[in-house]
C-alpha cells in the first residue's frame, strides 16, 4: 500500500515555520535560564526570570509557583501572576489536596484538559480568587527525590485551546531548572544562615552582632538618629542546670529566645551573646522606650513556666541593662560596656529588674 504523501505548500509551508521559531524560542528560553542560574544568587530574580519565560512560551492566563513548607507539610504561593492572585498569597494547600497537591505527593507532572472531569481537582483558590480554572498543566519542583514544590498553569490564552502534551513537556524541563535554582538558593541561605545564626536559639550570634553594629553606629552618626540596647541575663541559671541537667537547661535558652523573639518588631534583633546573655539591637530607638520594651520583656519571662512541656514549670527572672547611642557611648564597644554595666548594677542590687546607664 503507497505511504500517503506529505503536503506541501504554503500551509505546510507556514506551519513548519512556526515549529521551527517554536523550536528556536524554546532553546533560547533554556539557554538564558541555564545562565541565570549559574550566574546570579537571588533566589526571586530567578524565579520571575523563569516565569516570565514560561509565560511567553506557554501562555497561561494565570500561573502560579508554589513552595513546600516541611514544617507544616503545605504549599505555599510564592509567585502568582494573573486575575485574583493578590487574594491566593495566604492560601494553604495539603499536600495531597487539588491538583497541586497531588502533583507534590505524588512527583509526578499532571495534564488535566477539563477540570470538571478530574476528580483531583479543588475549587478552593477558585473560590477564594473569584477565578473560574478549565485546564492546568502543573509540574513538581524536584531534586535529589525531594519535592521542594510545584509549577501551575491555568487556562489558555487563545480562547478555546488547551494546554498539550507538548506544553507539558516544556513545562516539565523548565522546572528542571526552577528545582536546581531554588536547591542552590536554598544551600546558600543555609551556609549564610550558620554563619549569623546561633545553633541553639536560632537568635543571631555574637559574630553578627558586632557586624551590624558597625553598620547601625555609622548609620547613626550619619542621619543623626539614636540606637538603643537591652542586654540581659537570666538570674540563677546555672541552678537550672545543675538541678534538671543541660539538656533541659538548653530547652529552656530556645524558650527564652522564642519569648524575646516574639515580642520585638521586625527591625529589633535579638542576639544570643553567650551562655546566658542576650543583647537586643533597637535601631531609631530612644532610651526611654528601649527601657519600656526591657520592663515589658521582664514582666513577661517572670510570668512564663518554662520546661512546661516536660512537666517541670521553672519560673525564671532576669536582669536587664539599658544604653543608647549617642547618649551614653561614642562607639559600639562602649555602647556594649555600658548596658553590660547596667545589666549588673541590676543583678547585684535586687536582680529581677531594670538598670539604666
Amino acid at each position: 500500500m503507497e505511504k500517503p504523501k506529505r503536503q506541501s505548500g504554503p500551509a505546510s509551508a507556514s506551519r513548519d515555520s512556526r515549529e521551527l521559531e517554536l523550536n528556536r524560542l524554546q532553546l533560547a528560553t533554556f539557554t538564558e535560564i541555564g545562565k541565570a542560574i549559574t550566574s546570579s544568587r537571588d533566589l526571586k530574580e530567578i524565579l520571575s526570570m523563569v516565569m516570565e519565560k514560561i509565560s511567553e512560551l506557554l501562555q497561561p492566563k494565570n500561573w502560579s509557583l508554589l513552595l513546600l513548607d516541611n514544617e507544616t507539610n503545605e504549599l505555599k504561593f510564592e509567585i502568582v501572576v494573573g486575575a485574583g492572585s493578590k487574594k491566593l498569597k495566604d492560601l494553604r494547600l495539603k499536600v495531597g489536596e487539588g491538583v497541586a497537591g497531588w502533583v507534590a505527593r505524588e512527583m509526578k507532572p499532571l495534564l488535566v484538559p477539563d477540570v470538571n472531569k478530574d476528580p483531583r481537582f479543588c475549587k478552593k483558590a477558585d473560590e477564594v480568587s473569584h477565578f473560574t480554572t478549565q485546564s492546568i498543566i502543573c509540574v513538581p519542583l524536584t531534586t535529589r527525590g525531594k519535592c521542594l514544590g510545584v509549577i501551575e498553569l491555568i487556562n489558555k490564552v487563545e480562547e478555546g485551546a488547551g494546554f498539550s502534551e507538548g506544553d507539558l513537556l516544556v513545562l516539565t524541563t523548565l522546572a528542571d531548572f526552577t528545582a536546581i535554582a531554588i536547591e542552590n538558593a536554598m544551600f546558600l541561605n543555609k551556609v549564610q544562615e550558620l554563619t549569623i545564626t546561633d545553633d541553639l536559639t536560632k537568635l543571631y550570634n555574637s559574630r553578627f552582632l558586632h557586624s551590624r553594629l558597625d553598620y547601625e553606629v555609622e548609620r547613626a552618626r550619619r542621619f543623626n538618629y539614636e540606637i538603643s540596647m537591652i542586654f540581659l541575663d537570666l538570674d540563677y541559671f546555672k541552678e537550672v542546670n545543675d538541678v534538671h541537667g543541660h539538656l533541659s537547661g538548653s530547652k529552656l535558652l530556645r524558650e527564652v529566645a522564642g519569648l524575646l523573639a516574639s515580642m520585638l518588631r521586625t527591625v529589633d534583633m535579638a542576639c544570643r551573646y553567650g551562655g546566658d546573655e542576650f543583647i537586643i539591637l533597637m535601631p531609631g530607638t530612644s532610651k526611654k522606650n528601649a527601657a519600656l520594651v526591657a520592663e515589658k520583656l521582664r514582666a513577661s519571662i517572670k510570668e512564663k513556666a518554662f520546661l512546661a512541656d516536660e512537666g517541670i514549670n521553672i519560673r525564671l527572672t532576669a536582669s536587664f541593662g539599658v544604653a543608647s547611642f549617642p547618649q551614653d557611648a561614642n562607639s559600639k564597644e562602649e555602647l556594649i560596656h555600658k548596658a553590660d554595666h547596667a545589666m549588673y548594677d541590676a543583678k547585684n542590687r535586687t536582680r529581677d529588674a531594670v538598670a539604666e546607664a
